[in-house]
C-alpha cells in the first residue's frame, strides 16, 4: 500500500519480512481499495509516485548533506571558541548561546533527514550517521525519535494515533471538533480560554528542557536501546567537559538550560506551523494523499525559509514522499499542486509569519 511504499527505501529487503505473514490473496471480485478511499486519487497518486522515481527525485545529493553537516560542526565548535577566546562575560556568553542554538536546531533538521533514510541510499549508513547526529550532537535517542515520528507520519493529526498531538486535552484543546466534544462532555483540564496566552510560556520554551529530556531517556531505557544510551552519554560527557572547563557550575547549568529553551522555541514554532492549524480529529481511514493533505500545509519558499525550517516549509511534499531528499521538494511541488487542483483538494501555502500567527 501507499504507506508501505512511502516509508521504505529498500522494498525488496523489507518485503522478505512480509512473505511469512501472507495469509492469501483477495478474490477476483473483491475491491482492492476500501470505500472510504478515493480510488481515482489513489491511482493518480501512484502514477505521480512513478513519475517522481523516474525523474530521480528520490536520489540524494550527498554534497548538499555534507555541507549541512560541515556547517553544523563549525557552529558547534565556534560556540565553544567564543567563550574560550573572549571570556565568559555577558556578551560572549550570549553570543555563544546563539551560535550553539543554531547548530543544535540545524542538527535536528539533519537528523530528521537521516531518520527518514533520505541522505544515503544504503539504509545502514543513514542509521549510523543518525546515531552520531541525534545521540552524540543533540543528546537524544535516534530510535526514540523514529518510533514517535513514524507514527506521526502514518496518521498525522489523528487523535490517539499521532503522538505529536497527545497534549490534547491535558495541556491544550486542539481541533474544532475535538474541542466541541470536550465542551459537550464538560471536561476541562486547563483554562483553555487562555491557552493562546499560556502557549507562549509553556510548550515552545519548555518542551525540550522538560518533557523531551525525560521521555527520550525513559523510552531508551524501557525499550533497552542500550546503544543509543551509550551514544547519548557521549554528548553529556563532551558538553560538561569542554564547557565545564570554562564555566562555573551555576553558569554551566544556566547555559545548558537557556540554549535548550531557545532550541525548543525554534523547533516548536516551526514544527507546529504545518499541522496544528489544520484539521485534527479521529482517524477517518482516508487514502494516503487525502490523509496527508488534510493535516499539512506549506510555507512559502525562500533561501531563509528553507534554511530556517530545514525545508519543512515543504511539509506537504515531505509527508507525501517522506524518503525524498529535502533539496528536491521544490521540484515535485508543482506536480503535487497540479494533482490537488485536478481532484479539488486544497493545497495551503502561506507566508512564514502568517503560519506562526495561525498557531496562535
Amino acid at each position: 500500500q501507499d504507506a508501505f511504499v512511502a516509508f521504505h527505501v529498500d522494498k525488496a529487503l523489507v518485503s522478505k519480512y512480509l512473505k511469512p505473514l501472507q495469509i492469501g490473496e483477495l478474490a477476483p471480485d473483491q475491491p482492492s481499495i476500501e470505500p472510504t478511499k478515493n480510488k481515482t486519487l489513489v491511482e493518480d497518486f501512484r502514477e505521480l509516485r512513478a513519475t517522481v522515481e523516474k525523474m530521480g527525485l528520490l536520489e540524494p545529493n550527498q554534497l548538499f548533506f555534507f555541507l549541512l553537516l560541515a556547517h553544523i560542526l563549525l557552529l558547534d565548535t565556534a560556540a565553544w571558541l567564543i567563550l574560550f577566546y573572549f571570556g565568559t562575560s555577558l556578551m560572549p556568553f550570549v553570543g555563544s548561546l546563539v551560535v550553539l542554538t543554531i547548530s543544535q536546531v540545524q542538527a535536528s533538521w539533519l537528523q530528521h533527514d537521516l531518520g527518514h533514510l533520505s541522505v544515503f541510499r544504503v539504509t545502514k549508513w543513514n542509521h549510523l550517521l543518525h546515531k552520531f547526529v541525534m545521540c552524540h550532537l543533540i543528546g537524544a535517542s535516534a530510535k526514540w525519535w523514529t518510533l514517535l515520528h513514524s507514527q506521526h507520519h502514518a496518521k498525522p493529526n489523528c487523535f490517539r494515533k499521532d503522538p505529536d498531538i497527545d497534549m490534547h486535552p491535558f495541556l491544550f484543546t486542539l481541533g474544532k471538533k475535538l474541542s466541541v466534544e470536550l465542551g459537550i462532555k464538560k471536561k476541562k483540564y486547563m483554562p483553555y480560554n487562555h491557552q493562546h496566552k499560556y502557549f507562549f510560556i509553556t510548550l515552545p520554551p519548555l518542551l525540550f528542557p522538560t518533557y523531551f529530556h525525560y521521555h527520550t531517556f525513559y523510552i531508551a531505557y524501557t525499550k533497552r536501546y542500550w546503544v543509543d544510551l551509550a551514544w547519548m552519554m557521549t554528548f553529556y560527557i563532551r558538553f560538561f567537559f569542554i564547557y565545564g572547563s570554562l564555566l562555573e557550575m551555576k553558569s554551566l547549568v544556566a547555559y545548558y538550560f537557556i540554549f535548550r529553551m531557545m532550541e525548543s522555541s525554534w523547533f516548536v514554532w516551526v514544527s507546529q506551523m504545518n499541522h496544528i492549524p489544520m484539521d485534527i480529529y479521529y482517524d477517518k481511514n482516508l487514502d494516503w494523499m487525502s490523509t496527508q493533505l488534510q493535516a499539512t500545509c506549506n510555507v512559502e519558499q525562500s533561501l531563509f525559509n528553507d534554511w530556517f525550517t530545514g525545508h519543512l516549509n515543504f511539509q506537504i511534499e515531505h509527508h507525501l514522499f517522506p524518503t525524498m531528499p529535502r533539496h528536491n521538494y521544490w521540484k515535485v511541488a508543482p506536480l503535487v499542486k497540479s494533482l490537488c487542483a485536478k481532484h479539488g483538494i486544497e493545497y495551503q501555502c502561506k507566508p512564514l509569519l502568517a503560519a506562526f500567527a495561525d498557531i496562535v
